[in-house]
């Protein structure tokens, strides 16, 4: 679909100018894409394009659904109480103070409609909708969150709808930083950031984690959101859609009462229709601070893999990997005299490979170099992480058993947790990040495990093996 004249895009912080702006090196699958000299004279000194009628549009096009650029705009969204065409649905169960919260951080002018989902204490739930002047409807058995925001999308009477759990509390212009993306008529659904609370003095170690790492927050670069990419799902903490859009995919499953949002998304990603992350909008969410009951939600959350690969098949794969990057990847954990030369190897054919599919570049060696070492990277990541939390039931076996499997366990676990703590530059100190990041990956991994183990089948836990590409991205 045409973007609307006038909508901008800007290259994306991921992707390379290289070739004096003739290619482009990136987007949402690490390909290589080239433009004529009449599509680098539309790029602007900020590496803006503004869609006008002719070639302008179609780059703009381009551009976006192929994940080198994002929407930007020049002058902020403006308040939510402008945005007039949304409807908010929140499913709620024996939540009445949260939904309060809630319900105060919505602007007047946008109607609500709270769906109490089976509540044990109705009468708290009518009050704070009522207040709200708020649309009540009341299910007498609790039938999950999925039935319950469906049951709301078929009470929502605008053409654009906004999914907000009880526990969360959008900023301020979250609304309207969003619904613009809608002026994109390919974009179906965009989400903002989920946040925790603010910090406090007295947050525990768990909260101060979540904080920086929680499995709601996708972080700090907006992006398209696609399969196996650099953002591949969006929690339904805080959702914005189009109503004609969910009402012809079906909305929610209902049969999941996890992984529903994950399992939308990747449905509406596969009818062709569109989906962003824009962490300039922002929500807050409450996040769970015991123990117990915060490794209980990591390993429910687990729990999901197993159904979505029913459903999805490699999308949920642990692992990623192509013939490179297998020999890469276990030279390295062979830990044996060979490994280091073995692993260069294999990434120098992979360089020359991808430079023999990127002739028409000025220097294909070096952006063959530049996407082979971000490859390698990528490897050392998701394999450490499916060590230590896909497969670290057979990691620790392995363990047991072997010195090297031993010390492979040791140094992915260390080196990973640290790594990861950089990356989300949490103020937990190493020692606590390292133990909460294995926590979360060991309850994660167990509830992976246990919905496997409960659907007879390992599916969620098979890697994705990829064949090499025969031609260059045109």
């Amino acid at each position: 679909m045409s973007l609307p004249a006038g909508f901008a895009v800007r290259l994306s912080s991921r992707t390379k100018v290289c070739d004096g702006g003739r290619a482009l090196v990136g987007g949402s699958r690490g390909s290589v894409l080239y433009l004529s000299d009449a599509a680098v004279d539309l790029l602007d000194g900020d590496q803006v394009v503004r869609a006008q009628p002719g070639d302008a549009t179609t780059l703009a096009r381009l551009l976006l659904d192929r994940g080198f650029a994002e929407p930007w705009w020049p002058d902020p969204a403006g308040p939510d109480s402008d945005v007039l065409d949304v409807t908010v649905v929140v499913p709620v169960r024996d939540r009445a103070s949260d939904l309060a919260l809630l319900l105060q951080a919505l602007p007047r002018s946008v109607p609500v409609v709270v769906v109490d989902d089976g509540s044990r204490d109705r009468g708290s739930i009518a009050r704070v909708a009522g207040d709200r002047d708020g649309l009540l409807v009341v299910h007498d058995v609790n039938r999950g969150p999925a039935a319950a925001r469906n049951t709301g999308l078929r009470h929502v009477t605008t053409p654009f709808v906004a999914f907000c759990d009880s526990d969360v509390v959008p900023d301020a212009g979250w609304l309207a930083t969003l619904r613009r993306h809608l002026d994109d008529p390919a974009l179906a659904l965009v989400a903002p950031r989920v946040l925790g609370p603010p910090r406090c003095p007295d947050d525990t170690w768990v909260e101060r984690y979540e904080q920086a790492r929680s499995s709601l927050d996708l972080g700090p670069e907006p992006s398209a959101v696609r399969q196996q990419g650099v953002v591949a799902y969006l929690p339904s903490a805080c959702l914005l859609a189009r109503v004609d859009v969910l009402n012809r995919a079906g909305g929610f499953d209902e049969s999941l009462r996890c992984g529903e949002d994950v399992d939308l998304v990747w449905r509406l990603l596969a009818a062709g229709a569109g989906v962003r992350y824009e962490p300039a909008a922002t929500v807050r969410h409450r996040h769970r601070a015991g123990l117990r009951e915060w490794l209980g939600r990591k390993a429910f959350y687990g729990t999901s893999a197993a159904p979505l690969a029913a459903r999805h098949g490699a999308a949920v794969a642990p692992l990623v990997i192509s013939p490179w990057t297998a020999v890469f990847a276990g030279a390295l954990l062979a830990q044996r005299r060979w490994s280091v030369p073995v692993a260069l190897a294999a990434a120098s054919v992979a360089t020359a490979g991808t430079a023999r599919r990127l002739g028409r570049s000025e220097r294909p060696v070096r952006a063959a170099a530049v996407l082979t070492l971000e490859g390698s990277v990528a490897v050392l990541w998701q394999t450490s992480a499916a060590l230590t939390r896909h497969y670290w039931p057979l990691a620790a076996l392995a363990a047991t058993r072997s010195r090297r499997a031993r010390r492979a366990l040791v140094v992915a676990a260390v080196a990973e947790g640290l790594a990861d703590r950089r990356r989300v530059g949490s103020d937990l100190d190493p020692a606590r990040y390292v133990l909460a990041r294995r926590l979360d990956d060991l309850a994660y991994g167990s509830g992976v495990w246990s919905g496997a183990l409960r659907s007879r089948s390992l599916r969620a836990l098979a890697p994705d093996l990829r064949r090499p590409r025969r031609r260059a991205t045109p």
